[in-house]
């Protein structure tokens, strides 16, 4: 399997891609640089659009819209480049807290995990966006005890979620009711070990952390490894199917695009690194794509109700 290089002006820190089938255009954030990316892959130039503060996630919404998840709350924009309508404010403090990864589960809720940029206490959450109904906006806590949030999927038949602590090098399970949105029986899906003292890149014997994930068709959990330079594709009785070295040491989040899904993207980071593993890795910051053997699922929009737009 070989990596193809989708972008070749590099993003301080890439995350978040999703594939929009309608627009057949790869979507992605660059945190640091306050901007949110888009390509018709293959086409060779970068749309960006400067947000107010850094954009942890974005997910399609229905209508042709775009919700985002910025440091200080969750905003609606009807368009490209349009007016940023607040929905909702996070309950935490901004000075400390950012928010980070996030999707739409089937059912139409945007849900955000938040970064505690401290990272000295467990303190970053998992929240749940609901926007469907004439109540207005719900909003609800649903993990917390993380320092960095990533990891977020579900699996094909939406019993699963999977949620990651990068910081704790964890990735947690779920069972998963959606109709009622109600968690139980968390365990540990995956457990790597910690950074050894005194690694730097290049070395062997750490495999990273894990960032962004998705999972395909088959029920296979796919997640970008931060600092070990490599996506792993792990079943979902946890064993190992596969280790795919990347362009980047900092992979930072995969998803599945293209017509047929089979397109499997990768956003990548080059924010405070080393200049030896710059030298190493020339390309990182840089989107990345690679053809695989399995499909996986489609993006889901926000739905909101129509008195929200």
């Amino acid at each position: 399997m070989t990596w193809n290089t989708v972008t070749t002006e590099p993003n301080q820190l890439g995350e978040s891609p999703f594939w929009h089938p309608l627009e057949r255009r790869l979507y992605w954030v660059d945190i640091a640089a306050r901007l949110l990316c888009r390509c018709e892959v293959g086409a060779g130039s970068v749309q960006t659009w400067l947000m107010p503060s850094e954009p942890g996630c974005i997910a399609p919404a229905q209508g042709g819209a775009l919700v985002i998840a910025l440091r200080d709350g969750i905003y609606l924009a009807r368009a490209w480049g349009g007016e940023l309508q607040k929905l909702a404010q996070l309950d935490y403090p901004t000075a400390t807290t950012r928010a980070n990864d996030g999707k739409c589960d089937a059912l139409g809720r945007f849900w955000v995990g938040t970064y505690y940029e401290p990272r000295d206490q467990a303190l970053a959450a998992l929240y749940c966006i609901d926007a469907r109904g004439p109540e207005g906006v719900q909003l609800r806590q649903m993990a917390n005890d993380s320092q960095v949030a990533n990891g977020l999927a579900w699996s094909p038949d939406a019993g699963t979620l999977y949620w990651a602590d990068t910081g704790a090098g964890r990735v947690h399970a779920w069972d998963w009711d959606a109709r009622s949105n109600v968690l139980s029986g968390q365990r540990t899906f995956a457990q790597f070990p910690a950074k050894p003292p005194g690694w730097h890149s290049g070395q062997s014997g750490y495999c990273g952390r894990p960032d962004g994930a998705a999972v395909d068709s088959a029920g296979n959990y796919w997640v970008a490894m931060y600092e070990g330079a490599r996506v792993l594709q792990i079943a979902a009785n946890g064993d190992l199917l596969a280790d795919i070295a990347t362009p980047a040491q900092c992979p930072t989040m995969v998803c599945f695009g293209g017509d047929d899904l089979k397109t499997l993207f990768l956003s990548t980071a080059r924010q405070k690194r080393p200049a030896l593993e710059l030298a190493m890795y020339p390309q990182s910051g840089c989107v990345f794509s690679m053809r695989v053997a399995v499909a996986g699922l489609p993006v889901n929009s926000f739905q909101c109700d129509a008195n929200l737009k």
